[in-house]
């Protein structure tokens, strides 16, 4: 089976992180440098459709999941800490929940358990009208997002998407016509009667709305020694509004003494 891209930073204890949708493992570089200086060896896993890995016509949790069971065997990591964003944060449910004993700890970034509604179709309309035949530069597409998507910050975030197919033609990484394709699979809950019994640390944006209160009772069913903790002035994209908060809280959670 192919094996999903990665950056592998540092050396020690493995800790994989994956990010969310229209993301890639990269997004994450600079707080698994700072991860890594304690010890960590860091794996930024680009999923399947996202970044350099892959391109495949079915998309959805359980093989997501899958494919990070192939790559924990491939690296021969076996506990792992295991962090996910918003859709890696369901990928990140679903491989604890299935495969318990590979994870040592588990931390899920700004996302329940629950099922979520379509919530991503002006991002994709904006993507889609990307026309590589007449844009030449991150500056023309960019202009062109701008007409889809208001807020600078989200269209940043989805430039890094671009590269070089050739010296004179740019391209997307993801794989725009499955992800479309599949959308609905993008909100979907977390199966019913699925449980991690480990240490598990849910982390929300206190200016997001991914997780409210009423979620911890969902959240308690299927992970029952989770922790909840909040990160100051930061929405959905916690780890980078405000990295040092978030940091401080994964560490402090990293390093209570597990359970005998």
């Amino acid at each position: 089976m192919t094996v999903l891209h990665s950056q592998i930073i540092g050396e020690g204890s493995p800790f994989v992180i994956l990010h969310g949708f229209l993301g890639m493992g990269d997004n994450w570089k600079s707080l698994a440098s700072e991860f890594s200086a304690q010890g960590y060896q860091m794996h930024l896993v680009d999923q399947r459709n996202h970044g350099r890995s892959f391109h495949s016509d079915q998309f959805n949790y359980k093989l997501m999941a899958e494919d990070l069971k192939v790559y924990c065997d491939h690296y021969q990591l076996d506990e792992i800490i295991l962090l996910g964003h918003s859709m890696g944060g369901k990928t990140a449910m679903l491989f604890a929940t299935t495969y318990p004993d590979q994870v040592a700890k588990l931390i899920i970034a700004d996302i329940a358990p629950k099922a979520y509604p379509l919530h991503h179709q002006d991002i994709l309309k904006g993507l889609s009208s990307l026309d590589f035949d007449r844009i030449a530069s991150r500056g023309e597409a960019d202009e062109v997002l701008s007409t889809y998507i208001s807020h600078f910050g989200t269209r940043q975030f989805l430039l890094k998407n671009l590269y070089w197919k050739s010296k004179e033609k740019l391209g997307l990484r993801l794989n725009l016509p499955a992800l479309i394709e599949h959308i609905e699979e993008i909100g979907a809950a977390i199966a019913e009667g699925t449980l991690y019994k480990g240490k598990t640390l849910f982390v929300s944006g206190a200016q997001s709305e991914y997780i409210l209160p009423l979620d911890e009772i969902l959240i308690s069913k299927h992970f029952p020694k989770a922790q909840m903790s909040t990160i100051s002035k930061a929405g959905h994209w916690l780890h980078a509004d405000n990295p040092t908060e978030f940091y401080e809280k994964i560490m402090a959670f990293l390093k209570e003494k597990s359970e005998l």
